[in-house]
């Protein structure tokens, strides 16, 4: 990270040297001695962040050195710039350009930098002559940044699929455990290194149907190494009320250790029950959850995952071995060669593919990592070759570290400089936490992790380092514009942000007398946020869960954290924005997202840096007048929605079907904001209908309350903007959405989504071949739309909700060639559905809801060989009926699809209920839950991650 380090900083002092030389005084000299410095200390430092290089503890010490100095200098600019900025708003900006000396000097005298400055050089220089003893060696192949660098953001080939091979037999041998006839409450444990896929393979038990029928209830609980015993009990208990749908228990969010237990025992004594406890890190925690698991001699069990080998709780111990040469040449050659038909390895790199390979040892997320770092490679055997030796050495020299974490290290330490920083990002946020990937480029961007190049937007540079990790394994995408980084590489990954004062992380509660980090990331802090007695090196500050923080944390943070560059509240407990945070002039990105705070105050107009507001969800319904004066804004997230009724399933809420989306009041003038990318969403009005053509920047605009008279002049604004990605309409209440004068939309459109009476189908629609996503809503068209959409290449997700009046859909072979998810809502007048074979082949989930007349599953559904979940909400009674009739020949048109569930409404609560009979005959016939509002039923179980 050294070398990412000091490269940021050259960037930061040539701007500053280009930009503000009238200012800097002889500031200028030393700066320009300093750049010089670290410009020659460069050209060690390839060789000090490669990963054969990084068990040198002499060239780790230097490095340290090196990031330390880099980080102090940066503090000295940013110190010397924010007294400047004081000067000026103290009036004394006039007097300051008669004497462009005099007063640098005088912040230089009165505030200590001027010493600081001479420490500075001294260690520069003490380092750059300690380079030159470091034992110097030739790097093997780590791609330095100004090479070659593809720009992966217009592929979405990176989505990661969970390819674990050799599943099968392992599952049904757990599965055989479960099911035996032993009556005794049993505990199964599957043991094995982090990688081998110990969860992934538990997860396709637990979601089994043969299990799930086995079985009267289950939940599956995440237990990690940080756990709360009574959070744990009370995730326990909502899954299994929710795997019964039997009514949650009132205030048992607010009950103790003990009452929780008791319950538990209550519930479960004369239930057959099957808990996955994932990820149990030591003896203790399995003590503290036990004793709420009854043994009640009726055929429960208890599966856990775990690295440690000792646990010593196991009836059971299933040792999850690694994948054998055939499976780990298959693994690997699916990442390696994903780009070269049958993914075959060329004949010249076979040896050496064989023997990197080899060095994995089987180990699935080691092979999949070192996978994707190759694919990345001169298919030259002499480049694999350089990567073959390099991770050799890791195995056989350095005995103090885990070979295999070795071998993900090297991962790293191929990344160019740039994609360093990128990674080790994740780890600000939770473990286990799906990070929104829009978000976490906006944030990449406020820390200045992202170089300026060609005629790109940051943003897009940002998009392209993210798509070049997922591709090089080392990001998992899971869909839904969400990702994550896997525990071990997050383990891997934490220890390097420590270790190289990249973050530190805590409860809120720990002093802290010597702080370096640059960021800090709290969960469920309760305390004093700003205790330590020194972190004034901060830069990002991040509060995560909805603990209340004191408002005299908050009112302290401009005082202790005054460099700050980003502060993210979200989900935080707080009613007002204090005043006080007016003094982080440098802050780039502030996130109030799902906060009570209701009016954002005046003196946030002088955070005059600002990149990104986001209120989303907030109670903020009008934005404040100075907002206007935002010059440097890039990104306003303001909407809101009043949600009426939705939960989630598999991870996510049922999409969009039964909420008000709003926006909020923009002042005039807002569209005078010319750096803005994103604007999500403002009520429309004629200035803003009219002038928001003039943000020919925006990436994303969402606008509601739109008139019919508004439509041709939103039209000609929407024209203007070449850029667009994301464009979301949405009527005033009971008009005309009139967008039909659209007739060069933006070609560059990824999502749609309109809400509004139309006419008719916008003629445009049918040339977006970029659009992944249409959202059709309230629309109460006449005439098919399919005719017009079927045929857009790239869709990946259609949503129709009251938007046709017809009696008839057909999907006609050939159509939506690359549809993953269909959904259909509230046509009420929709009787038949006929889909053609060849007729959306990618298909993986469809959701009929609230299609009243449809009393018969689509004809054809049985050509949907790839779907893998039918839902069926709020639909006819008689529909349902035909599904629950054994032997039916509906029931064989569906046989093939794993997840068939009724969903609807009982006394005022969601429920739902499985089929899982038509694989395999159950005594009840079907199961039933009830499914708590913003519960997340699913997102765990589901999930395909390794572990």
């Amino acid at each position: 990270m050294a070398d990412g380090a000091v490269r940021f900083l050259l960037q930061t002092i040539g701007s500053l040297l280009a930009k503000e030389a009238f200012m800097l005084g002889s500031l200028h000299r030393d700066l320009e001695y300093i750049k010089s410095k670290l410009e020659i200390i460069q050209s060690f430092l390839k060789d000090s962040d490669s990963s054969k290089e990084s068990s040198n503890s002499q060239k780790r010490t230097w490095r340290r050195q090196l990031i330390d100095v880099a980080y102090d200098v940066q503090d000295l600019i940013d110190e010397f710039i924010y007294h400047m900025d004081k000067h000026e708003h103290r009036g004394r900006f006039m007097g300051f350009l008669h004497n462009a000396v005099s007063l640098p000097r005088s912040i230089f005298v009165s505030h200590g930098i001027a010493t600081r400055l001479h420490e500075i050089k001294a260690k520069l220089l003490d380092i750059s002559e300690s380079a030159k003893l470091l034992p110097h060696e030739e790097s093997s192949s780590s791609r330095d940044a100004d090479e070659s660098w593809p720009y992966y953001a217009e592929s979405s080939h990176f989505a990661v699929e969970e390819e674990l091979v050799g599943i099968e037999e392992n599952k049904d041998e757990l599965i055989g455990w479960l099911k035996d006839k032993e009556p005794q409450r049993r505990v199964v444990s599957v043991v094995g290194m982090g990688g081998l896929g110990k969860t992934t393979l538990v997860a396709k038990v637990f979601n089994s149907p043969v299990v799930k029928q086995h079985f009267q209830c289950y939940a599956w609980i995440s237990v990690s190494q940080s756990y709360k015993i009574e959070e744990l009990l009370q995730t326990m208990i909502e899954e299994l009320y929710v795997s019964t749908k039997d009514d949650l228990p009132d205030n048992f969010s607010q009950m103790d250790y003990i009452r929780l237990v008791q319950m538990l025992i209550n519930y479960l004594q004369a239930k057959r029950y099957v808990i996955v406890l994932d990820d149990v890190w030591n003896r203790q925690a399995w003590d503290d959850i036990s004793i709420a698991l009854p043994s009640n001699q009726i055929g429960s069990r208890v599966m856990l995952t775990t690295r440690n080998r000792e646990l010593g709780v196991e009836d059971k111990v299933f040792h999850l071995q690694p994948l054998d040469e055939t499976d780990s040449w298959a693994l690997f050659s699916s990442k390696a060669f994903w780009n070269i038909p049958n993914k075959s390895c060329p004949h010249e790199l076979k040896r050496v593919a064989e023997a990197i390979v080899g060095t994995c040892e089987g180990l699935p997320l080691a092979i999949v990592a070192v996978g994707g770092v190759m694919s990345l490679k001169e298919r030259s055997e002499l480049e694999w070759k350089k990567t073959e030796d390099s991770l050799s050495w890791e195995i056989s020299n350095n005995p103090n570290l885990d070979r295999m974490k070795n071998i993900l290290l090297h991962s790293y330490y191929d990344l160019p400089y740039h994609l360093k920083n990128c990674f080790l990002y994740f780890t600000v946020f939770p473990r286990d936490r799906l990070i929104d990937q829009a978000e976490l480029v906006r944030l990449w961007v406020a820390e200045g992790f992202v170089e300026v190049r060609r005629d790109l937007t940051m943003e897009d540079i940002a998009e392209n380092y993210l798509n070049e990790l997922i591709h090089r394994s080392m990001i998992q995408d899971v869909g839904r514009g969400s990702c994550r980084l896997h525990d071990v590489m997050r383990d891997l990954a934490q220890s390097i942000a420590e270790e190289e004062n990249f973050c530190m992380f805590g409860h809120g509660n720990e002093e802290r007398r010597d702080f370096k980090a640059r960021r800090l990331s709290i969960q469920f802090s309760g305390g004093d946020i700003s205790r330590s007695a020194s972190m004034s090196r901060l830069r990002s500050f991040f509060v995560f869960g909805k603990d209340v923080i004191p408002s005299s944390s908050l009112n302290r943070i401009s005082s202790t954290f005054r460099q700050m560059r980003v502060l993210c509240l979200e989900d935080a407990s707080i009613h007002r924005v204090p005043d006080e945070l007016v003094n982080l002039f440098n802050l780039r990105f502030l996130s109030l997202r799902n906060t009570k705070v209701r009016e954002l105050p005046k003196s946030l107009a002088r955070l005059r840096n600002l990149e990104t507001l986001d209120t989303t969800h907030s109670k903020v319904k009008k934005l404040p007048d100075w907002i206007k004066k935002m010059k440097n804004l890039r990104h306003l997230y303001t909407h809101r929605s009043a949600i009426l009724n939705y939960f989630y399933f598999c991870g996510a809420p049922i999409p969009s079907f039964r909420y008000i989306r709003k926006g909020v009041q923009a002042p005039s003038g807002i569209c005078d904001l010319k750096c803005l990318q994103s604007l999500m969403s403002v009520d429309a009005n004629a200035e803003i209908v009219q002038q928001v053509g003039n943000l020919t920047q925006l990436r994303e605009l969402g606008i509601t309350k739109v008139r019919k008279d508004y439509g041709k002049e939103l039209c000609s604004s929407i024209q203007r903007m070449k850029g667009l990605r994301h464009l979301r309409i949405t009527a005033n209440n009971g008009e005309t959405l009139q967008v039909e004068e659209l007739s060069l939309p933006p070609h560059r459109l990824q999502q749609l989504m309109l809400e509004g009476h139309l006419e008719k189908l916008p003629h445009w629609i049918t040339s977006l071949k970029n659009l992944t996503y249409l959202q059709l809503k309230l629309s109460q068209l006449k005439e098919d739309p399919l005719l017009q959409i079927g045929p857009l290449p790239n869709l990946l997700g259609l949503s129709l909700y009251k938007a046709y009046e017809g009696q008839q859909l057909y999907f006609i072979a050939g159509f939506f060639p690359r549809l993953e998810m269909l959904y259909l809502s509230g046509l009420k007048n929709l009787n038949h559905v006929r889909i053609e074979q060849g007729a959306m082949p990618s298909i993986k989930m469809l959701l009929l809801n609230q299609c009243v007349g449809l009393t018969t599953l689509p004809e054809g559904i049985e050509h949907l060989s790839g779907l893998r979940e039918l839902h069926l909400m709020e639909m006819p009674e008689e529909l349902i009926e035909q599904l629950k009739k054994d032997g039916s020949e509906v029931q064989k048109m569906v046989q093939h699809i794993p997840i068939i569930r009724n969903i609807f409404q009982k006394e005022g609560k969601w429920v739902y209920e499985d089929f899982p009979h038509l694989l395999t005959q159950q005594e009840n016939g079907v199961k039933r839950h009830q499914i708590a509002p913003s519960m997340d039923v699913g997102e765990a179980k589901n999930s395909a991650s390794m572990r």
